[in-house]
């Protein structure tokens, strides 16, 4: 099991960087500014619109997972509102991450759960299924293995595979300390008259 860096210790930015630009899940932002995860993947697929695969998780997901959910990218029916993550809080998971819609985001913001989505939709969700927990998932056109490293800041969400993490923390790191050499120099240049 790997010592996942805690939220908003690495940047998303950067851990893509590290990744050749790869693992960015399109589309999915976080929904409100400041918002910060980072743990292992959870995974749930379902129909879209559809969140009866979100419920049945929440009794498998431990405390510190990231649920990931593929909804189909669907933004016509919110998969999660206020209840829901008024229980994601109650199990202590490390966030949410919707290929697909949330709403509610007034109420989601103050419940501090980081939730990261395609869409906001006032629509309510469908709760008949089918779904799939636990299995491999693709999200923002980027796949999802249970166990994954999910992490989210303002800029997105990042998905390093489990085989992966300790070699592209490393290289992040790397990453960044010739990132604040580059500052320090920017901060020298003088001007040109």
């Amino acid at each position: 099991m790997h010592d996942y860096p805690p939220p908003g210790a690495l940047p998303v930015a950067t851990v893509s960087d590290a990744m050749d630009r790869f693992g960015v899940a399109a589309g999915i932002r976080p929904l409100w500014s400041g918002a910060v995860l980072s743990g292992p993947a959870f995974t749930v697929w379902t129909r879209p619109g559809d969140n009866k695969g979100l419920h049945a998780a929440f009794e498998s997901i431990r405390r510190g997972e990231v649920l990931v959910v593929n909804g189909g990218g669907d933004e016509t029916r919110a998969l999660i509102g206020e209840l829901v993550v008024q229980k994601a809080k109650a199990l202590k998971i490390g966030g949410i991450v919707l290929d697909g819609a949330a709403r509610d985001v007034t109420e989601l913001a103050g419940l501090g759960v980081p939730v990261f989505a395609r869409a906001i939709t006032p629509a309510g969700p469908w709760k008949t299924g089918p779904f799939r927990t636990g299995g491999p998932i693709a999200v923002g056109g980027v796949p999802v293995m249970p166990g994954d490293w999910v992490l989210g800041d303002d800029d997105g969400v990042a998905v390093v595979p489990f085989g992966q993490v300790d070699e592209v923390v490393e290289t992040t790191r790397r990453l960044i300390e010739g990132e604040a050499e580059r500052r320090a120099a920017n901060q020298r240049l003088v001007p040109r008259v």
